[in-house]
């Protein structure tokens, strides 16, 4: 091998650290930016040339060549921000963002989007973030997998094919009440104050007093428009004379709206009676609804196919159905239920986990609520460890939006780096695997969170040093072997 030849040789070593050193520089420079991920340079020996040897034929080096510059995809740390929609993976995957109105995909570990003008979720380059739409809810119907008591687990309900993730309306509509649940104790020590609770407020709604009734309890209920009305249910004991199931406990109810708000009649919904045992636990019960709830066929009925009883309400002009519990589930015969009387066998009633009672204890209300609701106006967006922008609203309603789309590639190490934060898929690193932060080997979700740079500066030092070093080294074979060339030159003197 030539002298010339070991100049090259020394060339490779340069070109090669040169090039090393730039690697390093990058990723120095991308030591505060986002979601970045590191690089390293991996060398290979260039190619040998055969000598003759005494023993054969040997072999000397030519050099060093880059072997392959592979992608450093560790976890970087998270940084805390005050931005909801700020974003981070912890674990494996990348988010998924398209420019507007292209059919192309890339993929980011960098979660820092915002909303735009136009309420589509974007990152710094523009490009809209993905997710799918979300359904609702269902339940994994399995049994008490974490051991809290509690029956299935929530699975995020996606729709769909990936889409560009925007906001297009800011608000929630109104959903008028169809479940009333309230919950109460009935002073057991209570006397009757009236004989007919149903009957007084017949003969006039507007002078029923506390003196015709023991307990009475209100709650807001909305129609179809987000209207806000008050339902008020009233309680009495029923007369010792009345009660033909003694030592059992009989307390009438009705329950109420104002009469000037009921396009139906007078206000009354429904009237019934609660049975009690003894130890103050109900036990049966007998409701007639003034007017009778109409299933989609337009049969009436008076108990729900939930075993709840049911009325219907009429604020706007056409009967909004009502189901109503007061802690108590119908389990009979529901087409042979009789309004008129109690429900046959006291086995016909089952009591919920909270039910009404009639303790010797001050009447109270326990527990109420309903699940209607006015409009209301978006007041901000979080995101879980799922990825699921939910939506919280002025009526109190929080209302899952979209599901980011979370990609993972069988090898990472062939994405393609575009700037920007971007990588792209290609040949090498196979389709984009897609899913549900959470599900699978992709990694969960954090909000008001950042994931920093990678690159540990420690460790770049070092190998800048060694890379220093080794540019250093090959620049004195070179020099050497000009050395060595003169020497060559001063032999014809």
């Amino acid at each position: 091998m030539s002298l010339t030849a070991s100049m090259w040789t020394g060339v490779s070593g340069l070109r090669g650290h040169g090039q090393k050193m730039g690697v390093i520089g990058n990723n120095i420079s991308n030591v505060s930016t986002v979601g970045f991920k590191g690089s390293r340079m991996h060398f290979e020996d260039f190619m040998s040339q055969s000598v003759s040897v005494a023993n054969g034929i040997g072999q000397v080096g030519r050099g060093v060549a880059v072997g392959a510059i592979l992608g450093d995809f560790s976890q970087g740390a998270l940084e805390t921000t005050n931005e909801s929609t700020d974003v981070a993976i912890t674990g494996n995957g990348f988010f998924t963002v398209s420019p507007a109105g292209e059919e192309i995909n890339y993929y980011t570990r960098a979660g820092n989007f915002r909303f735009d003008q136009d309420g589509f979720l974007v990152d710094p380059n523009g490009y809209r973030v993905q997710g799918w739409g979300i359904g609702d809810d269902t339940i994994d119907p399995l049994a008490d997998i974490a051991g809290n008591g509690e029956v299935g687990a929530r699975r995020v309900n996606i729709e769909g094919v990936p889409r560009d993730i925007r906001l297009e309306n800011f608000q929630s509509p109104p959903s008028p009440t169809s479940t009333i649940n309230a919950v109460v104790n009935l002073d057991s020590g209570e006397i009757s104050r009236v004989a007919d609770l149903e009957a007084a407020w017949n003969a006039d709604p507007e002078e029923l007093t506390n003196q015709q009734y023991s307990y009475q309890t209100t709650m807001k209920i909305y129609d179809a428009n987000g209207g806000v009305h008050n339902a008020t249910i009233y309680f009495d004991k029923r007369a010792d004379a009345d009660q033909n199931e003694l030592p059992n406990t009989i307390w009438q109810f009705i329950v109420t709206i104002p009469p000037d708000e009921d396009l139906n009649g007078n206000g009354l919904l429904m009237s019934g009676d609660l049975l009690f045992n003894p130890a103050g636990e109900i036990i049966n019960m007998r409701v007639e609804p003034e007017t009778q709830s109409l299933d989609p066929n337009g049969d009436p009925f008076f108990i729900s196919r939930n075993g709840y009883p049911t009325f219907a309400v009429n604020f706007l002009g056409e009967p909004q159905n009502v189901e109503f519990t007061l802690g108590s589930r119908y389990v009979g015969d529901i087409a042979a239920y009789n309004p008129g009387v109690f429900a046959g066998d006291i086995a016909n009633w089952q009591r919920n986990a909270l039910s009404s009672t009639a303790f010797n204890n001050p009447s109270t209300t326990l527990f109420q609520n309903q699940d209607g609701y006015t409009a209301g106006f978006l007041q901000n967006i979080s995101v879980n460890r799922e990825g699921v922008l939910t939506g919280r609203y002025s009526n109190g309603q929080v209302i899952d939006l979209y599901a980011m789309t979370i990609a993972n590639f069988n090898n990472v190490w062939g994405l393609n780096r575009e700037g920007g934060n971007l990588f792209a898929e290609t040949g090498q690193s196979g389709p984009a695997l897609t899913g549900i932060a959470g599900t699978g080997s992709l990694g969960t979700v954090s909000s008001n969170a950042l994931e920093m740079s990678n690159v540990d500066l420690a460790t770049e030092f070092v190998k800048m040093i060694s890379t220093q070093k080794g540019f250093q080294a090959n620049s004195k074979t070179i020099t050497t072997v000009d050395m060595m060339l003169d020497e060559v030159i001063r032999m014809k003197r």
